[in-house]
C-alpha cells in the first residue's frame, strides 16, 4: 500500500516513519500526500494517535530512532514532547504528527488537507 501510493525519494523515509509507528502500535496511521496541492509547507502528512502522553511520547521516540537506524536522518525540527499531546516532527518534506485521540479529533488535521490523497495505513503492514 505504501509504496504503491507514494513516488519519488521520499518513499523509503515514509516508510520508516510508518515503521517507527508501528513499532509502539500509533493507532489509526493515514498518510496524506500533499504534492499535488499549491503552498504546503510540506509534500505528505503522516498521522496517527496514541492512547496517553506515555504512549504518544513512545510512539515519536520510536520514529526518531527508527528513522535513525534506516535513513539515518535526524529529524530537523521537533516539537511536544513537554506535554506529549501532540508531538510534531518535521523530516523536512514530510510532517509527522503523533496526537492523544481527543487533540487529534479537536484539530481534524484530515478534513483540513481533505484536497489532498488520503491513505490509510493497516495495522498489519
Amino acid at each position: 500500500m505504501v509504496k504503491s501510493a507514494i513516488q519519488g525519494g521520499s518513499i523509503e523515509l515514509v516508510e520508516a516513519i510508518i515503521e517507527g509507528i508501528q513499532r509502539k502500535k500509533g493507532l489509526e496511521i493515514i498518510n496524506i500526500d500533499l504534492q499535488s496541492l499549491t503552498n504546503t509547507e510540506c509534500d505528505y502528512y503522516i498521522i496517527c494517535h496514541g492512547t496517553s502522553n506515555t504512549h504518544v511520547d513512545a510512539i515519536a521516540h520510536s520514529v526518531e530512532d527508527t528513522v535513525s537506524e534506516l535513513k539515518n536522518e535526524p529529524a530537523w525540527h521537533k516539537d511536544g514532547y513537554l506535554s506529549a499531546q501532540w508531538i510534531l516532527l518535521d523530516y523536512t518534506n514530510i510532517m509527522v504528527h503523533v496526537f492523544q485521540e481527543p487533540i487529534r479529533k479537536l484539530y481534524d488535521l484530515e478534513s483540513l488537507w481533505a484536497d489532498g490523497i488520503i491513505h490509510t495505513i493497516d495495522a498489519d503492514n
